[in-house]
């Protein structure tokens, strides 16, 4: 089983690549989605960007590729750890593109498919959990609280004689929790960020998933302003 879990891995992520959200605004309106908005390569910032109408493909793309793997993953046979792993290649290729020089986004919607697949009854308790923080424009927080609690959920909802199978879903559950706080914590600063101190823009970063405070200003930035910093270049040296 080592050459079809290889070859899944590599497939989970090559298909986790394809940034649904980037080719669908450069086709649309011929803009780098990673320049405008949040910045992000999701169906967020399509709806923010682009038109609400096009977040319907990018959810249903971003979605599926999660489930796919997984679902494969399954029909193979592979074990429960290694339909995890697929699943998180998955969700490495949509957060790390190799077709984005691997500055992609979040993989929110990508694992929501994966855990679906392995736990449904989880999923929509999580998501239960997430969108309850939609009505107060605090979605970031709910689904990070949803993904923190998902290693804990997973024992809730065992069942007799699959005491093995709930830690391992536990164990990957934590693994994918980790995945999405790397993901916004280890991206570079933006113009808006650099006065704000690095304890308060790691605390923005895991929390609100922005580098400020200001959901507004920071959702409207234009495309200098969404720009990494990049050091000045020091003549002298040269």
């Amino acid at each position: 089983m080592i050459l079809p879990f290889i070859l899944l891995l590599l497939g989970s992520y090559l298909l986790g690549s394809i940034p649904t959200a980037y080719i669908i605004a450069r086709r649309t309106r011929g803009i780098d989605i990673r320049r405008y908005g949040s910045g992000n390569v999701g169906a967020s910032n399509v709806s923010a960007v682009v038109s609400r109408w096009w977040t319907i493909p990018v959810t249903f793309f971003d979605l599926g590729k999660g489930m796919l793997v997984v679902y494969l993953a399954k029909l193979a046979g592979l074990e429960v750890y290694q339909q995890i792993l697929v699943g998180m290649a998955a969700i490495a290729g949509h957060n790390w593109p190799i077709f984005l020089r691997f500055s992609g986004g979040r993989g929110i919607l990508t694992t929501v498919g994966v855990i679906f697949v392995l736990a449904p009854w989880l999923t929509l308790a999580m998501l239960v959990i997430a969108f309850s923080f939609a009505p107060f424009h605090q979605l970031p927080i709910g689904a990070l609280l949803a993904l923190g609690l998902g290693p804990l959920g997973t024992w809730f909802l065992a069942q007799p004689f699959q005491i093995d199978r709930s830690f391992s879903l536990s164990i990957g559950f934590f693994a994918v929790f980790l995945l999405a706080v790397v993901r916004r914590l280890a991206v570079p600063r933006t113009e808006l960020s650099t006065s704000v101190p690095t304890g308060e823009l790691l605390l923005n970063r895991l929390l609100f998933d922005r580098d400020i405070k200001d959901r507004h200003k920071w959702t409207k930035r234009s495309p200098i302003a969404a720009n990494p910093v990049k050091k000045p270049i020091d003549l002298s040296k040269r």
